[in-house]
C-alpha cells in the first residue's frame, strides 16, 4: 500500500500504538480506503480520519476491519485492548464541547452495519390468526389438489 503520512508528534503512545496496529490491519487487507469503505459501513473519509489519527474510530469499525482481515478470536479481543486503551488516552480537541461529568466522550457508533444488528431477544410466538389459518388452509388445499391431479394424470397416462 501507499506510504502513510506520519502521525502527530504529541499523540500518546497508547494512541499511536493502536493507530500503527490499525494500519498493518488495512494494509493486510490489501485494500484501498474505498473499497474498504464499500465493504464497512464507514466512509472512506471516515477510515481516512481513523488511519490518521484524526478521530478515534468507533468499536464496532475496529471489529469490521478485524473481521475483513480475518484476524483470529485471540487477536481480535487485543485489538478491542488496545482500541480500549487508546480511546482513554486520545487528545480532546479544544473544538469538542464540554460534557457534563460522567459522561463518555468518545461512544460507539450507535449506527450498526445490517450484519451486526442482532435483535435483544426473540420476540415472543404469537397464535396464529384466522389470516394465517386461512392461508394455511388455503396452501393445504392446493397442495391436495396438485396430488389428485397428478395421480389422475398418471392413472389415465
Amino acid at each position: 500500500m501507499g506510504a502513510w503520512q506520519p502521525l502527530p508528534e504529541d499523540l500518546p503512545p497508547e494512541v499511536r500504538h493502536f493507530v500503527r496496529a490499525l494500519r498493518r490491519l488495512k494494509d493486510d487487507t490489501g485494500l484501498s480506503l474505498a473499497s474498504l469503505g464499500a465493504r464497512t459501513a464507514y466512509s472512506k473519509s471516515s477510515w481516512h480520519r481513523y488511519l490518521n489519527a484524526g478521530q478515534p474510530p468507533p468499536r464496532q469499525a475496529v471489529i469490521a476491519l478485524c473481521r475483513i482481515a480475518g484476524l483470529a478470536r485471540p487477536d481480535a479481543e487485543r485489538m478491542g485492548l488496545r482500541w480500549e486503551m487508546a480511546v482513554q488516552a486520545w487528545p480532546r480537541s479544544a473544538t469538542v464541547p464540554e460534557r457534563p461529568a460522567g459522561a463518555e466522550e468518545y461512544e460507539d457508533d450507535p449506527t450498526l452495519p445490517w450484519w451486526e444488528e442482532r435483535p435483544a431477544e426473540p420476540p415472543p410466538a404469537e397464535p396464529p390468526s384466522a389470516a394465517h389459518r386461512t392461508l394455511l388452509t388455503a396452501v393445504l388445499l392446493l397442495a391436495a389438489l396438485l396430488v389428485v391431479t397428478v395421480v389422475g394424470a398418471v392413472a389415465l397416462g
